[in-house]
């Protein structure tokens, strides 16, 4: 397409607008470095305080992988929570999905754990996936049913956990929610031409990220949608934005698991554009598709 396709919500308009003027125009020719430094920014200015009573601590699984436990003033369930967080493998931390963490421990009433998994191109795959996978296991080590939790890299990276736990017979995922992920598609077909310049992200980015993250074809974790069977796996949670290239990832994989016999709650946020998550104090649309996330990762940790 030509015509650069754009919502029309006053509020999440506004949150990309406020994002864009965090980047100079010569955005794309800057070091990793400096990108980081953009996003962290970026990330800052939609911070926001942690629910009251709410415990954060900081700690290290496997001596070396840092991650972020949280523990909401009222615990309702035994289930705990592994939030994988955004930012195409190659930005993104600990205090770039804080508050997103914290909100989403306190309305499901569970322990969240957040990874701070290796970025690219420093550390190519299976870097990141590994350290996932080594916080994944550890925490059902401790005998407690997990939901894994992950939005657009993060996506990726938590289905492809899951897809590994049934492949080695790995039991205790209670449920999986994967928000705008991006599960291997195309790129030349569907969203990823319709929402090629779509505003947040374009299909050029994905096509970066993905060589900068350098998974081989043949990674069937990397790309879930390339695995040859979905059946098997914990019930889901899928929400995909319409104007973004990621959206028939998001499409696609919920029906083929649908087709495979998993128990499926499939979103598509009408409105909203790669990254609302961050918008939900800006965007109607935003707001109630993060409601819709928090009261699925309740149910999945509250059976």
């Amino acid at each position: 397409m030509t015509d650069r396709p754009v919502p029309t919500e006053a509020g999440i308009l506004a949150f990309h607008k406020r994002c864009e003027d965090f980047y100079p125009a010569d955005a794309v020719d800057a070091d990793i470095i400096q990108q980081r430094a953009w996003y962290d920014a970026l990330c800052a200015a939609f911070d926001a305080p942690p629910p009251a009573g709410m415990v954060k601590q900081d700690g290290l699984v496997a001596e070396r992988i840092p991650v972020r436990r949280y523990r909401p003033a009222q615990v309702a369930s035994e289930t705990r929570l592994l939030y994988i967080h955004g930012g195409g493998f190659v930005v993104g931390s600990l205090e770039s999905h804080d508050a997103i963490c914290a909100e989403i421990s306190e309305a499901a009433g569970a322990e969240l754990v957040s990874v701070d998994y290796r970025l690219s191109p420093e550390h190519v795959w299976p870097a990141a996936f590994d350290d996932c996978w080594a916080v994944l296991v550890e925490l059902l080590l401790e005998s407690h049913p997990v939901v894994v939790i992950g939005d657009s890299a993060g996506g990726n990276l938590a289905a492809g956990l899951v897809l590994k736990a049934r492949d080695v017979g790995l039991k205790g995922i209670a449920g999986q929610a994967l928000i705008y992920p991006g599960l291997g598609g195309d790129l030349v077909s569907g969203s990823y031409v319709e929402m090629a310049k779509a505003p947040g992200l374009s299909t050029a980015d994905v096509a970066y990220y993905r060589e900068v993250y350098a998974a081989p074809g043949d990674a069937t974790h990397a790309f879930p949608l390339r695995a040859e069977s979905l059946a098997g796996l914990p019930p889901a949670f899928i929400s995909g934005a319409f104007f973004d290239p990621l959206r028939d990832d998001a499409r696609a994989y919920a029906a083929r698991l649908v087709l495979a016999g998993v128990p499926v709650e499939y979103r598509e946020e009408k409105q909203m554009i790669h990254a609302w998550l961050r918008a939900r104090f800006m965007s109607d649309g935003a707001r109630v598709g993060f409601a819709a996330l928090c009261d699925a990762v309740r149910r999945m940790a509250n059976p």
